[in-house]
Parts: C-alpha cells; structure tokens; sequence
C-alpha cells in the first residue's frame, strides 16, 4: 500500500563509494546557484515581513548569510551579505512597530529570532553598531518569557515560546562567541520552563517530572513539543540545580520509552498507524534525533546514539515526503538527520544518503509528486532551507540543521 505521506525509496543502499563519477558535481555550487537565484525571483515584491524566520524574509536573509559564510562562494559572498541586510533591515523594521510583546519575544514566527539573525548578518559586514543595536533588541525581550504562563497556547515550546528565545541566545553564542544574555537571565528563564513543566505534569498526574501542552496538546516533537524543550534545557544544564538536572535527564529517558518501532507519536499517549505516521523534522524521529543527539555529546552513553541511529533508518525508509522540499516537514528535514549522523559517527554511509535524498529533490518523480508550497522560498517549508542543507552537503563536518544547534 502506497503511503500517503512519502515516495517510496528506491534508492541503492551504501555499499562502501559515495556515489557514481560526476553525482557529486551535479548537487553541488552550480545547482546551489541556480536553486538561489530561483528563490530571488520568486520573492514578493511587497509584504513577507510578518512570517518570521519560519516563512517570511528573515528566513531568506539567514540563507544568503549561510552560503555567504561558505567559502565556496567567497565570490558572491559581499553581494549576498547586502541582499541579507536589505532583507532583515525591512523585518527588523517591521518587528519594531509589533505592538504584541509576545510577538516580538517568538523565535521563529516573530521578532527574537529575527533580531538574532540580523546581528549575525551585521557581524558578517563588520557593521559594529548595528550588530549592537540588535542584539539589545533581542536582549530587551527576556523578561517577556519569565512569566509562567506569559502565552495562553503555552509559553515553554520552540517556535513561539521560552525554548525558542533560549535557542535564539544558544545561536548568537555559537555564532558571534558571546553569551548575549547574563547568568541571572539564563536562570530565570530555565527555571520559568522547569516549574512549567513541573506544575504541568504533576497537575495532569504525569509519571514523569516535566511535561507541556501547546494549543491544549501534548506534543513530543521538535516543533512545539517535550524534546526541543529538553534539548534546550541540556543545552543551558551548567545553569540549573542538581536536582533540577536530574529532572530533565529522567524526562529524556522517559521519552526515549515512548518511540514505538524507531518513531515517535506526535503526542502523548498517541498510537502510530504506520501507514500514515510523521516522520518529519516537526513531528517525529527526524527532530526528536537531536534531543538524543544532544544527551548523547554530553552523557557519552551508547543508548542515546543508537536511538539516533534509529531515527535515521525510518528517515532513510520514510523521509522522502511529499509534503515540499523544507526543512520543517519535507525532504531537506529528512536528509538533515543524516549530516547530523554523519557528524556523530563519522560514517560515509550517511553522507550517501543525504545525497541521494538531495538528488531527489530535484527529480522529476518528487516534482510531479509533491505538494505546492505556498511560500516556496521560506526557510522551513520551502526551498531556502533546501539550499542551507545543499551547502552543509558540502561541508558535512560544519553541518548542521538550521538555527538548532546541538554541537554547542
């Protein structure tokens, strides 16, 4: 039975070469090129300011300021640096009139993550006083995340939520080398998250000592749910109590007991049909890899790479998604888990397989067979994500999946 989610793969597995002569010419700059240009012309002539990182402008600008800081493409580099800053120039400009606080305090559909971005894109251009200028934007939305319950829908998840401003902090740091936000602020917003969760879970008498809801769901996955927010909470735990670390580890582990053969539910308690089950970056094995990834690098326990190891052979079976190209729920989300493998255990077999799922993206089969996207030059659904993950192919032991770092 076809499924309704992916194609199926017919792809060759690795049997010890990367790939037939001239493969690897063809996913490389010149495609990368071509796929860049593209998505240029297809920007709206008005309006795109509002998406965020996810779906708008910002997403564009953080692309060309990732191929620019490539150096296979040191030629474009100054003239890509400029079209990024036009970009979030017109997205900061538009942030800073968003009179929802919150908003403006959301990591990849509002204000925060587009702050972040543009001081990266200002570092890169030696601007020294606009790099300062948004980095104290960013660092003026902290205080809006310490509320407990500072979002109705829920105030801990990646996209809108606690999580995702500390992800936000967790990228300047990686990329300028500075802790943008102090101690007392990274405290106050880790133990904001850890009595979320806590008061959560011991309200719905949960087994285990954090959970969260989003939108009165469940969720477990990357997206809006329990493992980005653990990810991040290992990422700052020099910053928690003992006690408090003991809590996320026990809450790591209890989700490693909830995959169900290599996958896990969207939500709690959920039994997968596996005729129909996500397996996509938002929800399901190919994000929740990076919280396992992430305990992984710190414990140094073989468990938590082998159900990393898991993630990436249902990515392999099931990732090549007809839902778009993107890195949220399509293709380029799928492939991402293999470079983060790569990077884990440094086995040319996951190199392959990136290649091959970069190869179908541009197949005619997965054009005819895939679902329109609305925003097709986005970062997360369409093709500006593509093309971050076609440069990290390049350079697979820099890779990483876009604004979500576990190698910090």
């Amino acid at each position: 039975m076809e499924s309704k989610r992916c194609f199926t793969n017919r792809f060759c597995d690795y049997k010890g070469s990367l790939e037939p002569p001239g493969q690897s010419a063809q996913l490389g700059a010149p495609l990368i090129l071509r796929t860049l240009e593209s998505i240029l012309k297809q920007l709206p002539e008005h309006g795109g300011q509002e998406g965020g990182l996810y779906g708008g402008l910002a997403g564009v600008a953080y692309m060309l300021y990732h191929v620019a800081q490539c150096p296979q493409f040191s030629a474009n580099r100054d003239g890509y640096l400029r079209t990024a800053s036009n970009l979030i120039e017109s997205c900061t400009a538009h942030y800073d009139l968003e009179q929802d606080r919150q908003t403006r305090a959301s990591f990849l559909l509002g204000g925060a993550g587009v702050y972040a971005v543009a001081a990266l894109i200002y570092k890169a251009l030696g601007q020294a006083t606009e790099v300062t200028r948004s980095l104290d934007k960013f660092k003026g939305l902290w205080e809006i995340c310490t509320p407990l319950g500072f979002l109705e829908c829920g105030s801990d998840e990646l996209f809108v939520g606690r999580s995702g401003y500390l992800c936000a902090a967790l990228v300047l740091k990686q990329k300028l080398g500075i802790e943008v936000l102090t101690s007392a602020q990274i405290k106050a917003i880790c133990h904001a998250i850890l009595e979320s969760g806590k008061q959560y879970s011991m309200k719905r008498r949960k087994p285990f000592p954090l959970m969260y809801s989003y939108y009165g769901t469940e969720y477990l996955g990357a997206a809006h749910g329990l493992s980005s927010i653990l990810q991040m909470l290992l990422s700052y735990q020099e910053y928690l109590q003992p006690e408090d670390r003991d809590l996320v580890w026990q809450s790591v582990d209890f989700l490693v007991n909830q995959e169900q053969n290599c996958n896990w539910p969207s939500e709690l308690g959920e039994v997968i049909e596996r005729e129909n089950e996500l397996v996509h970056w938002c929800h399901g094995a190919p994000g929740i890899a990076y919280l396992f990834a992430k305990a992984y690098l710190l414990s140094k326990k073989p468990c938590y790479l082998d159900t990393c190891i898991r993630c990436g052979e249902l990515s392999w079976q099931k990732g090549l998604l007809k839902k778009g190209p993107g890195i949220c729920h399509g293709v380029a989300g799928s492939a991402y888990v293999f470079l983060l493998l790569y990077r884990l255990t440094g086995n040319t077999k996951y190199i392959y397989r990136a290649q091959r799922f970069a190869e179908f993206i541009f197949s005619e089969e997965f054009k005819a067979g895939s679902c329109s996207v609305e925003n097709i030059y986005s970062l997360y659904e369409g093709l500006a994500g593509t093309v971050c993950f076609l440069v990290d192919l390049l350079n697979a032991n820099q890779a990483e999946f876009p604004l979500f770092s576990v190698f910090v």
